[in-house]
């Protein structure tokens, strides 16, 4: 967005809201104080008596749009008087026929009626400045749009719904208060009067540190539940990986083939298991490369490991004895960090064996499953035991942080802090301890929205949608 609307401009803005191209139906805003006029003067209501201008807010009118005397369509218009409406100011909704002609003919209408086109992101800009949202709600609406699992679509519902909104702000309140009194004790800094309780403040940069610390952490699970957990399909070539992959998919997606090494490269995909969406990675065989682009491979397959939360390792049960399974799965567990992964042992091929495999107690205590790819056998506990992988009591958790833009300042105000409490430690003097909190309230301010500029939201909101 590169000119940010303020308060005081009264431009009347109209995009078309739903997607472009052509459809059953399109949906065209119109937001400002001249939004009825503007929309008036091509409108014709089927009773006629009804003018736009008195039609009772919150209603719907069907009617004809004209330009002179063309017919342009039959519309339904909805009329929103401020403060209630999305944008917190006039607006009005027309429902067209989807044709693309149509919805650039109204839209041409309504700028020569005096509208200009609204830039991406500037309807919901206006409902922010207009205290319809907070600035984090705000960009829960981007994240809502994009949703495409349920586990995204009810975090994207939290946020919108304040999230950890009123816990930053309770503690940023608090905060000031007390950085308001420090401030005070400056002016009285020649009579050495204590306003500000360093107890007190101790207390709440403890609180804050926890907290904030918290939703740091959270944001790993938060960031892959937006964007799908992954999962990494890993092991020896020919042991079934990619028939793995079009079994869960249900689709022929990767290349099988008897010759190993036929993978070389990963392959992604998207499936949603009641509700939570899996990002499925089907790596190269791990085994001594012969050549450069296979080694290549393998080197990926590993980085794709490290950035799992998931990892099947799929296994040959047919070719390979219980202690060669544990002594690959180890070795596969020094090449990577474990420290926030589950692994399950695939043992695929059951199809190909007649009798249970030796030392099979040496696997109690794994998580193993015994599939056959080829014949889809059990894929169903596969798809199981990734969905129970993941925690509920997370995916519910109103403290999820899901955006890296609010991460990034709970970095910032947990720096800030141990400052805070460091200064505190070496009885540093007043005015010392008020700079080290200053950038802690502005960073804690940057989520809440209490602290914004041009740039800011430019930068949040010139990723929406025209027409959101």
């Amino acid at each position: 967005m590169n000119t940010l609307y303020k308060l005081s401009d009264n431009r009347t803005i109209c995009a078309l809201s739903t997607a472009p191209g052509i459809s059953a139906i399109a949906l065209i805003r119109i937001s400002g104080e001249d939004s009825i006029n503007i929309c008036h003067k091509n409108f014709i209501s089927a009773s006629k008596e009804k003018n736009l201008k008195d039609l009772k807010q919150n209603t719907i009118v069907f009617g004809k749009f004209f330009d002179e005397d063309e017919l342009i369509d039959e519309v339904l218009i909805s009329k929103f008087i401020a403060p209630h409406s999305y944008t917190g100011e006039d607006m009005i909704e027309i429902s067209c026929h989807g044709s693309i002609y149509i919805q650039q003919k109204i839209i041409n209408l309504l700028i020569k009626n005096g509208a200009v086109y609204a830039s991406p992101g500037e309807f919901t800009l206006r409902a922010f400045l207009n205290g319809k949202f907070n600035l984090s709600q705000a960009e829960a609406v981007a994240d809502l749009i994009a949703s495409n699992s349920k586990s995204s679509h009810d975090l994207a519902i939290s946020q919108m719904r304040g999230g950890y909104f009123k816990t930053i702000s309770d503690l940023r309140t608090k905060l000031v208060d007390l950085a308001s009194l420090l401030e005070l004790e400056l002016d009285f800094s020649e009579e050495d009067v204590e306003f500000a309780n360093r107890d007190s403040l101790k207390i709440l940069l403890n609180k804050i540190k926890n907290e904030v610390t918290a939703l740091i952490e959270s944001f790993k699970f938060g960031n892959v539940l937006k964007n799908g957990i992954p999962v990494a399909i890993i092991g020896n070539p020919n042991v079934g990986k990619s028939t793995l992959l079009n079994a869960i998919l249900n689709e022929e997606k990767a290349i099988v083939s008897e010759i190993p090494g036929t993978t070389r490269d990963a392959i992604e995909d998207v499936i949603s298991i009641n509700g939570i969406s899996f990002r499925f990675i089907d790596t190269a065989g791990i085994r001594e490369a012969e050549n450069d682009i296979e080694n290549i491979g393998i080197t990926r397959t590993y980085q794709k490991a490290n950035q799992a939360f998931i990892i099947l390792y799929v296994v040959d049960i047919s070719k390979s004895s219980i202690d060669e399974i544990l002594e690959s799965v180890n070795a596969l567990k020094n090449q990577i960090d474990t420290s926030d992964k589950r692994i399950f042992i695939i043992a695929n091929k059951t199809d190909m064996i007649e009798e249970s495999p030796k030392n099979f107690k040496n696997l109690i205590g794994q998580d193993i499953i015994f599939i056959s790819a080829k014949r889809k056998e059990n894929i169903n506990l596969v798809a199981n035991v990734l969905f129970e992988s993941v925690s509920f009591d997370k995916v519910k958790d109103n403290s999820l942080v899901s955006n890296i833009r609010h991460k990034e300042a709970f970095e910032n105000v947990l720096s800030a802090v141990f400052n805070i409490e460091a200064a505190l430690e070496n009885n540093l003097s007043t005015d010392l301890i008020a700079i080290d909190i200053k950038p802690a309230l502005y960073n804690l301010g940057l989520i809440t929205g209490e602290v914004t500029n041009d740039e800011i939201l430019g930068n949040i909101f010139g990723k929406f949608c025209i027409g959101k």
